[in-house]
């Protein structure tokens, strides 16, 4: 499904961090709370990926990643007006076909209710969750 309206951008001068900010700080589960000053951090050391229509932004994901062999998809939303048009999935398509990530051998995500958007992109069930741990701090936001 093509959508020659967007705009795809990895300029983070043309971010609306204050949209970005409010977003995930309000509409989800995974940053509620969060400071603006950890979202513009966050932004500042990760690639990142604005979806526009005109000027206006209306999505945003980012990779954690070093830019050779490992990726984190994360904080990847469409507002909630423009969603069950495609976008996310226009945004995800082109997150796979730019540059750094096609080198890239491992990329991972964590998602709650969006399988369906990234199943067509190669994601599965970890293979070997057993190697995988984690440090989760969920009241980190809370702190700030």
């Amino acid at each position: 499904m093509e959508h020659s309206e967007l705009r795809f951008s990895s300029d983070k001068s043309e971010l609306d961090i204050e949209l970005i900010h409010t977003f995930l700080r309000d509409e989800t589960a995974w940053a509620k709370g969060i400071s603006k000053t950890t979202v513009a951090r966050s932004i500042e050391g990760s690639l990142c990926f604005g979806v526009y229509l005109g000027s206006q932004q209306i999505g945003f994901a980012r990779v954690v990643t070093d830019m050779a062999t490992f990726g984190y998809l994360c904080d990847v939303f469409v507002l909630r007006q423009f969603r069950s048009r495609g976008y996310a999935k226009a945004l995800m398509q082109h997150i796979f076909e730019s540059d750094v990530m096609q080198g890239l051998r491992r990329i991972v995500l964590v998602t709650t209710e969006a399988h369906e958007v990234y199943r067509p992109f190669g994601f599965s069930a970890l293979a070997h969750p057993e190697r995988y741990m984690e440090l989760h701090r969920p009241q980190a936001y809370s702190r700030s």
